[in-house]
């Protein structure tokens, strides 16, 4: 079984890659995140024509996350439970649904934008909301992950420069240690091999040549229970998928099971 997550940066601008990359690379179960479009909008015919179910959260706007299988799609949960409202609304950050014998998260954790900005203590409670609404599946025996773009790298070995991110989110050790604390729940971190360079990077500003220069982050990540991680065969960054005229500024995150 091969489980991926993308953050897609807008479905409807890169539906064509999608519907492409879906079938090059043979994916069973697909975590989006930041489809940009609403309900309306989000591509189920087209997916459902290349042999995927789709269960979706979206709004429009910026965020958005949606869960692609060809396997099953059963048990839906929209949105995160008992998470917290921004501006008066819960974001459209997360989606689950059991898919064939796992079970599967995909979520879009807040930026946090800056220290001091509310949306940063928005991103701290939405963390901690997402602890607890995963403990009871990631305490179970049949295969569980979460997965999407976390907007946090685990390490500073997971940025490129961190002398550059001082101060800033994605590394501040609130973050981290809510990335601990999720792991508490009995959660292992499935690193990817990177397909070039020493270190899986998933995501490269456009600005500032990033991605030619590798000036990348590891924030998408996968964290899977103990029935999930031992059935972990390989993991990858599919780079190739970051190149070329109106790709993502991420790349989608692949892992194989043998389940």
């Amino acid at each position: 079984m091969r489980i991926a997550t993308w953050n897609v940066n807008s479905i409807t601008a890169r539906l064509p890659r999608l519907l492409a990359w879906l079938e090059s690379s043979g994916t069973d179960v697909l975590c989006l995140q930041e489809t940009k479009c609403t309900l309306e909008q989000f591509p189920a015919e087209a997916l459902r024509e290349a042999g995927y179910e789709s269960a979706v959260n979206a709004t429009g706007r910026w965020n958005g996350v949606a869960l692609l299988s060809r396997v099953g799609l059963a048990d839906v949960v929209t949105g995160l439970p008992e998470g917290p409202d921004y501006e008066g609304v819960q974001e459209p950050r997360a989606v689950s649904a059991t898919c064939g014998p796992a079970r599967v998260w995909s979520v879009y954790v807040p930026n946090g934008r800056e220290v001091d900005h509310d949306h940063y203590a928005y991103k701290l409670r939405w963390l901690e909301a997402l602890q607890k609404a995963v403990a009871a599946d990631a305490a179970g025996t049949r295969p569980f992950a979460v997965l999407g773009d976390f907007n946090i790298a685990p390490t500073d070995e997971d940025v490129w420069d961190p002398a550059l991110f001082v101060g800033a989110t994605h590394v501040t050790p609130a973050e981290r240690a809510a990335l601990a604390t999720l792991r508490e729940e009995g959660l292992s971190d499935v690193v990817p091999r990177p397909l070039k360079y020493d270190h899986p990077y998933t995501y490269w500003d456009y600005r500032q040549l990033s991605f030619p220069k590798n000036k990348g982050m590891r924030i998408d990540l996968v964290y899977g229970n103990a029935s999930f991680a031992s059935a972990v065969k390989d993991s990858y960054v599919d780079r190739e998928e970051r190149k070329g005229k109106g790709a993502s500024d991420h790349a989608p995150v692949v892992v194989d099971l043998d389940v």
